[in-house]
């Protein structure tokens, strides 16, 4: 099996966990058989200060590497300041020699900036989603991916979501198999469910300029319990039902029952993420029933409401749930198979110069 070279393109500022993470997931596949070797650049070869202050070393510039997948980091640096010309340039350079190239949350900025993406789709960190697409309008943003992958371009949402993009490389380079016993070591999901509106609010709307769209808005906001069809809500401001569809099209670009539906939904999360059962999240936020309310997550999060409050509520265990979770999904307490011996496993940092 021949050695697979991934190299991380990193800089000053780089979020930590956007190398480390996938990293891990890297090294922990050569345990299993797989046979990665894993590199540090920098477009001047010299060490970076991550986000987290300490200094990373790195083994080459970025001028002097051999790679087949190149992997660049993210860091808040780039959605506050203009993208370094050399960072942009190492990746134009890197990309015609990369066999793969991958960005982490907001790494995604630099291959815009780097002409890389244009006419292709791609994500990034929810919360630069919209950024992103205004910076670049010729790149096809899908806000809610935890990863997107367009001709041989891979693109991940917000730090530990380029986990789940390492998870799905092993899986194309050697099979579910292992990129399982990988997910099951390293406890975390083989394909986490749902996607970035989980964790992102889920109203992105501005404040509507009409007043009686402003009326509207207001009153689903303050009290999404209370019957909002587009006919009372229309009565309310005295205009026709055709004439309050035409603003909400205009203004927010969506229809009065979407916007109560994403209104209830968001009122819906935070009431479930405070500790309070489905069915009163349901009754409090306007849905009924809870059966509507769960039609409403998997249809929008792609998770039920249950699975929504157990993961956003607490991070304290359940003594009562302490059954091993399926495998493929969390660690479990099976058995993985014995690790290679240590001189057939890749070592970190062996770059080709």
């Amino acid at each position: 099996m021949a050695v697979h070279r991934v190299a991380f393109l990193v800089f000053d500022g780089m979020k930590m966990l956007d190398v480390s993470g996938p990293a891990e997931v890297f090294a922990e596949a050569n345990t299993l058989g797989a046979r990665y070797s894993l590199c540090y650049a920098s477009p001047s070869g010299e060490p970076v200060r991550t986000s987290i202050g300490t200094r990373l070393p790195v083994d080459s510039a970025a001028a002097d590497l051999d790679v087949d997948t190149l992997v660049v980091s993210g860091g808040n640096l780039l959605v506050t300041e203009p993208i370094p010309a050399d960072l942009a340039e190492a990746v134009r350079q890197l990309h015609a020699r990369a066999r793969r190239l991958v960005s982490i949350c907001t790494g995604s900025f630099v291959l815009a900036a780097a002409g890389l993406l244009s006419g292709r789709r791609a994500t990034t960190h929810w919360r630069h989603a919209q950024l992103l697409a205004r910076a670049y309008p010729d790149v096809h943003v899908e806000p809610d991916a935890l990863f997107v992958e367009d001709r041989g371009i891979f693109t991940s949402a917000g730090v530990t979501a380029g986990i789940d993009l390492a998870l799905s490389l092993v899986e194309r380079d050697h099979g579910a198999d292992l990129a399982r016993e990988v997910a099951r070591s390293l406890v975390v999901f083989m394909q986490r469910p749902g996607g970035q509106s989980q964790f992102s609010a889920v109203l992105k709307v501005g404040v509507p300029r009409t007043p009686a769209l402003r009326a509207v808005t207001d009153l689903v906001s303050a009290q999404p319990e209370l019957e909002h069809s587009t006919n009372s809500l229309a009565v309310l401001v005295g205009v026709s039902p055709r004439h309050l569809t035409r603003l909400f099209n205009a203004e927010l670009g969506t229809t009065p029952a979407k916007f109560v539906e994403r209104v209830r939904l968001d009122h819906a999360k935070a009431l479930l993420a405070a500790g309070h059962s489905v069915a009163a999240s349901a009754r409090a936020a306007g849905f009924g029933s809870p059966e509507t309310l769960r039609r409403a997550f998997v249809a929008r999060l792609g998770v039920s409401p249950g699975h929504y409050r157990a993961r956003f509520a607490t991070t304290h265990a359940d003594p009562r749930r302490t059954r091993a979770p399926a495998a493929g999904q969390k660690g479990s307490g099976s058995t993985l198979p014995a690790p290679m011996p240590r001189n057939e496993v890749p070592q970190p940092a062996e770059c080709d110069r």
